[in-house]
């Protein structure tokens, strides 16, 4: 079902397919959920405010900062093996 806009508002471009299906399964979220994924979209959209640091995380954000400037990456085995100790 495409969005409906009030007539001022007919001058914006139309959305891209996937991303009308996207906001879709938004709308069946809880308003919590809706709220969470709107902040990402504004984030990556560059229009969020970025999230506050716990003050008991900021040396390891520092230190992977830090890490990323000197471009100390993970290695693709080692992204691998992380994301196999989630697997169930």
């Amino acid at each position: 079902m495409p969005l409906s806009l009030p007539k001022r508002e007919k001058h914006i471009p139309a959305m891209s397919k996937l991303l009308e299906k996207a906001l879709e399964a938004v709308r069946r979220l809880s308003p919590d959920g809706q709220d969470e994924i709107a902040r990402a979209m504004l984030t990556l959209a560059g229009e969020g405010e970025p999230e506050p640091i716990d003050p008991a995380h900021l040396p390891n954000v520092l230190q992977s900062l830090a890490q990323a400037q000197r471009r100390q990456f993970a290695t693709d085995a080692e992204v691998e093996a992380a994301f196999r100790r989630f697997d169930a």
